[in-house]
């Protein structure tokens, strides 16, 4: 897993899976697939979710109208391919995306999907229907999307304000399915009807989420699988020691130490590292005082030891980055010579804690009148880790932090209102592209923009790329 902003570091994220034999054998139909899963999410609807704990177990009940090949590791505009669309094409001012949605596709209730559906869904995400979502994640991915007008039951066209080359990256995000207009997205949090190879069963909150497969799915042969069962365990541990005893057929999120106990109790299990954009964040309430002060704010970013979030979490394993995913996984992260020249990020971390304890020494801290603050961080070992070492590291600037561990289902509501001063968050960003990425965690307004930052000239600047057609500059 990738941990940059203005925090931490890159690592790897574990997948740990059953193999057979280590020959290959012939691929067999039929079964259903265990899944440990690691949280309880609040709904099962995509459009309103922001953790992958919906995401993972839902992408399967729908579908997008094109998405990434699944078979290449690394995303980029080459490596969008048509799903629920047939193709594409722009206008020659580049500011109408006009995609053929696929005939002879059904809902899982056997209703027809048309370009209505389509229609109906942004009009959801851009607040013109008379339903409207409960929570909005996403809405300012489409700042720039003026309507979408469905041209007959089989062509949809997206109208932009301004040219947005990579707007198409964001319809290919995991988070961008379609949903059916004959559902209220009520029923949807519940029980979400799709387009995808399984359809959904069940959800138990805090005890498993299942999906079946599709028998009239459109594309054939598909799926392979039976079905899925998401068992629901919150502890890394209990879901290591199920794998272990074969109770789950795959854990997802392995640390690095663990897995070298793993190595010798799970001879057979499959072990693969791999890059993800799910940056581990320092969140600061910047409307709170005193972290209105931008030289506190300062002092605290000068505080961190990112290379140690590295070393202890992952032993090593991993990169330091910006906002972006790092290189050479990602394709727009900041070089490393000018990320180091960034406040905080200058290896000497003797250095830069003598400067923040400067700072914070002038602002009336020290020794003996050390500021008490509370950490807050969402349950989950991918946050609650993290946010240990920063209260840690914290101190060492006069600053006590105790943690504040919250549930899944509280924690977005709670950021979403700045409901807390001082946060380790997972942005979980759903692609590598910058439209994606800036717009949702940093332009003025987002949803997601949790630390409520809002800069005018950052935002033209925002602007200012996603308009440009060359990629290189």
């Amino acid at each position: 897993m990738k941990w940059p902003p203005s925090g931490f570091a890159a690592a790897g994220a574990l997948w740990l899976a059953v193999s057979a034999a280590p020959t290959a054998v012939a691929q067999k139909s039929g079964g259903v697939l265990t899944m440990s899963h690691f949280d309880s999410p609040a709904s099962m609807s995509m459009l309103e979710e922001a953790t992958g704990a919906v995401n993972r177990p839902m992408m399967g009940v729908f579908n997008n109208l094109v998405i990434y090949r699944q078979d290449v590791a690394q995303n980029s505009m080459g490596t969008i391919v048509p799903d629920l669309a047939t193709g594409w094409s722009w206008n020659e001012e580049g500011t109408e995306l006009t995609l053929p949605v696929r005939q002879g596709v059904k809902w899982h209730d056997g209703r027809p999907l048309t370009a209505g559906d389509v229609k109906c869904t942004w009009d959801l995400l851009l607040g013109k229907s008379t339903e409207q979502l409960r929570l909005n994640p996403r809405k300012s991915w489409y700042q720039n999307l003026e309507e979408v007008i469905a041209d007959g039951d089989y062509r949809v066209t997206f109208r932009l304000k301004r040219p947005q080359p990579s707007f198409i990256a964001l319809l290919a995000s995991g988070w961008s399915v379609v949903y059916p207009c004959h559902e209220s997205p009520r029923d949807m949090r519940g029980h979400p009807i799709g387009t995808g190879p399984f359809k959904f069963v069940e959800f138990k909150p805090n005890e498993r989420i299942r999906v079946a497969r599709n028998p009239d799915y459109w594309k054939p042969g598909r799926p392979h699988l039976d079905g899925i069962d998401w068992v629901i365990v919150p502890s890394l541990s209990t879901r290591i020691l199920g794998f272990i005893a074969g109770k789950f057929d795959q854990v997802f999120g392995v640390t690095i130490p663990l897995l070298r106990d793993l190595q010798g109790e799970a001879p057979r299990a499959v072990c693969e590292v791999f890059p993800a954009n799910l940056p581990r964040t320092l969140l600061v309430n910047r409307t709170r005082p005193p972290f209105d002060n931008p030289e506190l704010r300062r002092a605290m970013a000068l505080a961190l030891d990112r290379k140690a979030f590295i070393d202890i979490l992952t032993l090593g394993q991993g990169d330091i980055g910006g906002a972006m995913l790092p290189p050479p996984e990602g394709v727009w992260g900041m070089p490393s010579e000018l990320l180091r020249s960034l406040p905080g990020y200058d290896p000497d971390v003797a250095k830069n804690r003598a400067q923040a304890r400067g700072i914070v020494e002038k602002l009336g801290y020290g020794p003996d009148h050390r500021l008490a603050i509370k950490v807050s961080a969402r349950n989950i070992i991918p946050t609650r880790d993290p946010a240990v070492l920063l209260t840690s590291q914290l101190k060492e600037i006069y600053i006590d932090g105790d943690l504040d561990m919250i549930d899944t289902t509280n924690w977005y509501p709670k950021v979403l209102r700045k409901d807390f001063s001082v946060g380790m968050v997972v942005s979980e960003n759903g692609l590598d592209d910058p439209d994606q990425n800036f717009y949702e965690n940093y332009a003025c307004g987002a949803a997601r923009n949790y630390g409520g930052y809002c800069n005018p000239q950052v935002d033209a600047l925002i602007d200012r790329q996603s308009m440009e057609p060359d990629a290189e500059k």
